[in-house]
């Protein structure tokens, strides 16, 4: 567990999906399969708040997020949410759109990697938050839905109009948001919002096997990475490369650099620590 914890402990047990550790990599699985895991409050809620405790636990290297049953995750759940919403004033409502929007804030300012196993419709919030995640691994049956216009709100919700156009280009972007059009795992790949398509029987082992890789790897590298990459979104080309100097000198005094040199001077390989 980080030193750096105040006094108040780390959450024992999440209620609203299942969350496990094991060596290293956690996973979050919506556990709402009646309904392809559509969100209620308390699972964004939580998943903010669970995200945000990682980095400070000590045991987890990756998180893996996933689906019950057929879906990824439909997105907000009509009669839980929606519903609930045409009773609240503004003032509710914008302390609701905020909280879904820390939940997207925390998975890509926490140094560590996301991986979203996407084995179904990921619909409305459910591709933001597949969005969200470092790396999308999809079944062949999986589809994006980007469907906030078809309920009548603005097709930019939770970061997506910001993080869409950096992976895709603002031409798709723009038809993806405002047509909210079902995409097909295999256009996913296509125009890059996937990074990899496998059969569905296979995407467990596959996304496993990726976590393991990162689990096992270069920790403290692979968390600088994803910082830089977060941070140097809209950075200037001289203030990126002073900001990448400055880590790249940090980290050849850590430990994993060192073990680098000595397993190569050893003919080894390196056993990473993640220090």
């Amino acid at each position: 567990m980080s030193p750096f914890r105040a006094s108040v402990p780390l959450t024992r047990s999440w209620e609203h999906f299942e969350f496990t550790v094991d060596d290293g990599v956690a996973t979050v699985t919506f556990d709402r399969p009646e309904k392809l895991n559509a969100l209620t409050f308390d699972v964004y809620a939580d998943l903010r708040d669970l995200v945000a405790e990682l980095p400070h636990r000590g045991d987890v290297r990756v998180l893996v997020l996933t689906g019950k049953g057929r879906g990824f995750c439909s997105g907000g759940d009509v009669e839980e949410i929606i519903g609930e919403l045409q009773k609240m004033d503004t003032a509710e409502l914008l302390e609701f759109t905020r909280m879904t929007g820390a939940v997207v804030k925390a998975m890509r300012e926490t140094p560590i990697p996301i991986i979203a196993a996407i084995n179904g419709v990921a619909a409305g919030a459910g591709s933001v938050l597949a969005l969200a995640s470092d790396f999308r691994l999809l079944a062949e049956s999986a589809k994006f839905a980007f469907l906030f216009t078809k309920v009548g709100l603005a097709g930019a919700d939770m970061g997506s109009a910001y993080l869409l156009p950096r992976l895709v280009g603002l031409g798709r972007a723009t038809e993806l948001l405002m047509l909210g059009d079902k995409l097909p795992a295999a256009r996913a790949e296509a125009i890059g919002l996937a990074n990899r398509v496998v059969p569905d029987a296979e995407l467990a082992d596959e996304a496993a096997a990726l976590a393991r890789r990162l689990a096992d790897g270069p920790a403290l590298a692979y968390s600088t990475t994803k910082v830089l990459l977060t941070r140097e979104l809209d950075s200037d080309l001289g203030s990126s490369i002073e900001l990448e100097a400055i880590t790249q000198a940090l980290l050849m005094t850590a430990k994993d650099h060192k073990e680098f040199y000595a397993a190569w001077a050893a003919g080894r390989s390196p056993q990473w620590t993640g220090r």
